[in-house]
């Protein structure tokens, strides 16, 4: 393996890293949001009034297109798999017949 190669390898994992990491930092700042009163109009922490949660029972999604994304996927997983596999031991040197 060059030396090129290798650098070009740990760049793209510190790029993936820095980006992950990026994503987080613009994430957080929504995830952590509240709501903050308006001045003048009192503390709406003791006068807010408990949130209405209605659960949903009717509609979703039925059991056997469940079950065919769950296949579909495994199914998917599994020609990757192959593919890198076969990709992987593709670009193996060969050792020559006398190495053995």
């Amino acid at each position: 393996m060059t030396t090129i190669r290798r650098m070009f390898r740990h760049a793209t994992r510190i790029a993936i890293a820095a980006a992950a990491l990026l994503g987080g930092i613009i994430a957080a700042p929504a995830a952590f949001a509240t709501e903050v009163p308006l001045p003048g109009t009192g503390d709406t922490a003791t006068t807010a009034t408990p949130a209405t949660v209605h659960t949903v029972t009717v509609g979703g999604t039925p059991g056997w297109q469940i079950a065919l994304f769950v296949i579909a996927a495994a199914v998917l997983a599994a020609v990757i798999a192959v593919l890198l596999d076969r990709m992987r031991t593709g670009r193996r040197r060969q050792l020559a017949p006398s190495a053995h």
